[in-house]
């Protein structure tokens, strides 16, 4: 499932992301997602149906896939595009969050994104120039050593 939030009024930020290198800038874009998708990594753990505990522990946060979900998942093409991943990644989890024929739904992860996305674009607006701000003074003294990678 694909969850797309737009969000208003940052264009200076854009601005300033936009005067960074390309990896940079992803960089710090992938470090604030991976930060503000912690509260719902949380969440979703403790909403989780607790059996043998294998589901709360599988999953986190980050911008990898497993084999099964990364061939099920289609990547965009566009190079400056940064994609954060976060939830379950066991198997089991879609029959508890949507159910089978043989048993009824637990739904956990989408009441945990429903209670948390709010706490997760405030992160983002919070740390976002903040983060751009620490990388371009890193990025300037690299430049002014002479040793920029």
């Amino acid at each position: 499932m694909t969850i797309r939030v737009r969000v208003e009024g940052l264009r200076d930020l854009d601005r300033a992301l936009g005067r960074l290198k390309e990896a940079t800038a992803k960089g710090v874009l992938r470090r604030v997602a991976v930060k503000a998708l912690k509260p719902f990594d949380k969440a979703w753990r403790q909403k989780a149906p607790h059996l043998t505990g294998n589901l709360e522990e599988s999953g986190g946060v980050g911008t990898k896939l497993t084999r099964r979900q990364a061939q099920m998942n289609r990547r965009r093409d566009d190079r400056a595009f940064v994609e954060v991943y976060a939830g379950p990644n066991d198997p089991a989890a879609i029959p508890e969050e949507f159910g089978w024929e043989n048993g009824r739904a637990q739904p956990f992860v989408r009441p945990a994104w429903d209670e948390t996305k709010h706490e997760a674009l405030e992160i983002v607006k919070r740390e976002l120039g903040p983060e751009i701000t620490r990388t371009a003074a890193r990025a300037a003294r690299r430049a002014a050593r002479g040793g920029g990678r």
